[in-house]
């Protein structure tokens, strides 16, 4: 009988499809394997599910000789603990959850920036500590309304998109950098989209992060660009944490060139426990949480069921981050009878 091995398990209800083509095994929740209990774990494994607390390394890949599918938790561009190569070598398809937590961030986002420009965390600390309203006034302690700023964003792909369209009920001014997109992509956004960063950065009271990490926009924001925003800014990142320069945001935020910054990533994932970042006044810090929703979770559950059983019944699967390997694979088109048959199945669409 195959094998399918779910390292931290997300839904177990989608357990049940893979049940039906394999023999499933499941991690315990919350221990991180090794390299080497990986291997012995999944020597003899069919397929593999992993989200991004476990990294699939070369040595990983060329020592488990069975495997036909990794299937990772989350967007393509979060495929960065695979090593994609190494599978594509040994013609593994490796595939993601397409869209099942884009709605999750967009909305962890708009509710990052509540929480900044309201100073949700600093009153709420306050009234912890006996202070009340009128202690925080005298103090200086005022929000400010998000109707009628102007908000960049940066990056405008599935995430970046929602998120701008949830904005639309606030009132504010939308301006987007994204050079892979037209205008077209964005007109029923009211998105005014600028060729340059350094506009955006400049205009911008709200600059939120979407882009995908790569070598170009890697540190895209350092001290040059926080330069130019405006001393009441706030950025807030649920994207990736490398594309900010932690040393110049801790020196934009200490030295006033910004006011502030929401941020659910870091560079280094967890922080470091004396990173300035996690005790700033003027940062709120999340643990990498804007998809952590029982809704996204279920999605990423059903889509990564639904990958492996495609690709072990001999079909192509739907989202594939190497998909040269089709090519030297005999998969078919089309969908294997055993998924037909859960889509039939109420409780199991209800969460697509």
């Amino acid at each position: 009988m195959r094998k399918v091995y779910i390292l931290e398990p997300e839904w177990e209800e989608s357990h049940k499809v893979i049940r039906e083509v394999a023999d499933v095994f499941v991690g315990v929740p919350g221990v991180k394997y090794s390299e080497d209990q990986l291997i012995n774990m999944l020597r003899d494994v069919d397929a593999v599910v992993i989200t991004s607390q476990h990294r699939i390394s070369r040595r990983i890949i060329y020592n488990c000789p069975k495997l036909k599918v990794i299937v990772k938790y989350g967007s393509k561009p979060g495929i960065d603990n695979v090593d994609l190569e190494a599978a594509t070598e040994r013609k593994i398809p490796v595939c993601y959850t397409f869209g099942a937590n884009y709605d999750s961030v967009a909305e962890f986002t708009v509710g990052l920036m509540l929480y900044a420009v309201k100073k949700i965390s600093t009153v709420s600390q306050s009234l912890k500590e006996g202070l009340w309203r009128d202690s925080l006034l005298r103090s200086g302690v005022l929000g400010y309304e998000l109707r009628g700023k102007t908000v960049g964003i940066i990056g405008l792909g599935q995430i970046g998109r929602r998120v701008a369209k949830i904005l639309q009920g606030f009132d504010v001014r939308i301006i987007g950098y994204d050079p892979y997109i037209s205008r077209d992509d964005v007109e029923s956004l009211n998105v005014e989209l600028v060729k340059d960063l350094g506009v955006l950065l400049r205009d911008s009271d709200i600059i939120t992060i979407h882009a995908t990490l790569t070598e170009e926009t890697y540190h895209m924001i350092g001290e040059e660009e926080f330069k130019v925003m405006k001393p009441t800014a706030i950025l807030v990142n649920t994207a990736r944490g490398a594309i900010v320069d932690e040393e110049a945001l801790i020196k934009a935020l200490r030295e006033g060139w910004i006011a502030g910054a929401a941020l659910d990533v870091f560079e280094k994932e967890p922080p470091d426990p004396d990173n300035p970042l996690l005790k700033l006044p003027n940062v709120i810090s999340t643990p990498h949480y804007a998809s952590c929703t029982y809704e996204a979770y279920r999605r990423e559950a059903i889509i990564a069921a639904e990958e492996v059983v495609r690709v072990l019944e001999g079909y192509k699967p739907k989202y594939i981050a190497n998909p040269e390997v089709l090519k030297a694979l005999s998969l078919k088109d089309g969908e294997p009878e055993v998924l037909r048959r859960f889509r039939e199945l109420g409780w199991w669409n209800e969460w697509r």
